[in-house]
């Protein structure tokens, strides 16, 4: 994360520790119920600009870094 540049670190954890992946799994669900959007930077991608869109927690592989919250495009008519 680059402090300044509009990420905010919302939780972290331990998937492999139940009560880590628990709490990670409630802040997921709490932040698509705000309206956000989820997706994961696919590996390899350098430049910080691809990623892939999840919509269950069960779509995050187990070895993402992180996941990328953001809100939803304001639509024209």
């Amino acid at each position: 994360m680059r402090p300044g540049h509009g990420e905010v670190l919302i939780a972290e954890g331990d998937v492999g520790v139940v009560e880590d992946e628990e709490r990670l799994i409630e802040e997921f669900r709490r932040q698509l119920d705000a309206g956000l959007w989820a997706a994961v930077p696919l590996e390899g991608d350098l430049g910080g600009r691809r990623a892939r869109m999840v919509k269950e927690f069960d779509e995050i592989p187990r070895d993402a870094e992180r996941v990328i919250f953001f809100p939803r495009a304001a639509g024209g008519r």
